[in-house]
């Protein structure tokens, strides 16, 4: 049997695994990231995080054939160079090279939205699929898109960035710069600022109960009010899936993936979040009248898909 390690860079948590070669998560540990002490101590985390997983696992290192790192970001993959990380406050950083000497192994790099993507293609919710697309609704979207089984990257490796989009020209402003993208009508972070609006809107109402009591707004807030008749909690629910499903047509009108995966928080929501979702992207996709058209399906691998994918990075 072979192995191979997958770490999962965050700006929160660093996951690292064994996986083994039919793509099972043989160990995992998480550890914290720790991104604000700068690169020397994240790297220090990267390594203490591989060295607990091979441990955990029960093999030897000398058995791991490759360490495949899933980092967000934009990569030089040939060279292994993290060119820039927003989240990390990384620049032009060596970070396969600095792997390489410590290990003594292969490193691969790869952009985090993309291992995840291809974790699911081989383990998970798009498993059994030739063209697939995913999408991780969290702080903001992240987007992974695989063709003919391999990684779509661009030829500038900075390809996939469903997220900034632009859905409503001259709308909500993005963390990119630009305005109205994806990523701030459907990300977690952009549900929240639609409940807020909504709330300071009507100071008065149900939701602004839920936030009293439970202390903040949450991506669940609108959906819990929701659930209870409340009508300002379901307009925020019908304009947060509004735009997921205006997002998501452009997507399968552009690729056209046998299967098209939704993770993040937010997919607790299951049917609440799914029906309508569907509803409204089999009324807009061009495709419609198409006897295949693309399955739209929840993430199954949760956390543990980019552990898998980046580790499964080695076995090709």
């Amino acid at each position: 049997m072979k192995y191979y390690i997958g770490v999962d860079i965050g700006g929160t948590n660093i996951k690292a695994g064994v996986v083994d070669e039919n793509a099972q998560l043989v160990s995992k540990i998480s550890l914290k990231t720790n991104a604000a002490d700068g690169y020397k101590s994240v790297l220090a985390v990267i390594i203490d995080a591989v060295e607990q997983a091979v441990q955990l696992s029960g093999e030897d290192i000398d058995r791991i054939k490759t360490i495949g790192v899933g980092c967000p970001g934009t990569m030089d993959n040939e060279n292994g160079t993290v060119l820039y990380s927003n989240n990390l406050h990384w620049e032009n950083v060596p970070l396969a090279k600095d792997l390489a000497e410590y290990f003594g192994k292969r490193i691969i790099l790869e952009n985090d939205a993309n291992v995840a993507a291809y974790g699911e293609y081989l383990a998970g919710a798009a498993k059994g699929a030739k063209n697939a697309v995913v999408l991780t609704l969290g702080t903001g979207v992240g987007a992974g898109i695989i063709i003919n089984g391999e990684i779509y990257s661009g030829s500038n490796n900075a390809g996939g960035e469903i997220g900034h989009t632009v859905i409503e020209v001259d709308g909500a402003p993005c963390t990119c710069g630009r305005n109205g993208c994806f990523e701030a009508y459907s990300s977690a972070t952009g549900l929240v600022r639609m409940t807020r609006e909504m709330i300071e809107k009507y100071p008065s109402g149900r939701l602004h109960e839920m936030v009293d009591r439970d202390g903040k707004i949450s991506a669940r807030t609108a959906f819990n009010a929701a659930k209870l008749g409340d009508p300002e909690g379901r307009e925020v629910v019908d304009k947060y899936i509004k735009y997921l499903a205006c997002g998501i047509t452009n997507v399968i009108n552009v690729f056209q993936p046998d299967i098209l995966c939704i993770g993040g928080g937010v997919c607790n929501e299951g049917d609440n979040l799914l029906i309508p979702l569907k509803a409204l992207i089999a009324k807009q996709i061009y495709s419609k009248n198409n006897a295949k058209n693309t399955e739209i399906v929840i993430c199954t691998l949760a956390n543990e898909a980019g552990m898998i994918g980046s580790a499964m990075l080695g076995r090709k």
